[in-house]
């Protein structure tokens, strides 16, 4: 398992729980304060949002080039990521829809037992950048007490500062930027990575209940 393919299994929960017309997109917004530029990005999700009214073009999403637009990762990465996946039973193709689609059950087992191991991370050098664990919005009221440097992916648009974690790809702070759910559950995996109990419980728990509800 590679970096990416966690962050392609995440987008394709994301997608699953979209629909067309959906307002989801249009949350970004509220959930991502770290940018440096709020007008630009606000001016991006109005035409994403436009584009998710049409059926076409979110079923557009599913494909090769579509995953790869969104994540930022070439096609070809993008086919061997879901070709691993799917050989471990992460992932599947929908016999009606054609759609590859994440084993939710799977994907929480690996997250919740094996991701601390498989992709540990430690917070490393003061920098710019996205606040992420419980420094981003989906835990920073969940974990108050948590500490005082904030937890950040290194991105020089980012106008806060805090302890460097790489994510889990290079291509992480710009897949966020389109897609505040994603943000949410990269957040999460980040704090399961951290290992610390408390956090990584909480995450845990935060995101079965995201997968099955």
């Amino acid at each position: 398992m590679k970096g990416q393919d966690i962050l392609l299994l995440v987008k394709l929960l994301c997608l699953e729980s979209w629909k067309a017309g959906d307002t989801a997109v249009s949350e970004v917004s509220k959930d991502l304060s770290g940018w440096s530029d709020e007008g630009e990005l606000n001016a991006q999700l109005r035409s994403i949002d436009a584009m998710l009214e049409s059926s076409e073009y979110y079923e557009s999403l599913f494909t090769l080039r579509g995953l790869a637009t969104e994540l930022g990762i070439s096609k070809s990465e993008i086919s061997k990521s879901l070709k691993r996946c799917v050989s471990v039973n992460l992932a599947k193709h929908n016999r009606f829809t054609g759609r590859p689609e994440v084993n939710k059950k799977a994907f929480e087992e690996f997250v919740s037992h094996g991701m601390k191991y498989v992709f540990p991370v430690r917070p490393a050098q003061l920098t710019r950048g996205i606040p992420t664990t419980f420094s981003a919005p989906v835990l920073e009221s969940k974990l108050l007490s948590a500490g005082e440097l904030k937890m950040v992916w290194p991105d020089p648009r980012g106008k806060e500062m805090g302890q460097a974690i790489e994510p889990l790809y290079k291509s992480v702070p710009y897949a966020v930027k389109r897609d505040s759910e994603l943000y949410a559950y990269l957040a999460l995996l980040d704090a399961i990575r951290m290992g610390n109990a408390r956090e990584s419980n909480l995450a845990c728990k935060m995101l079965n209940e995201r997968l099955f509800k």
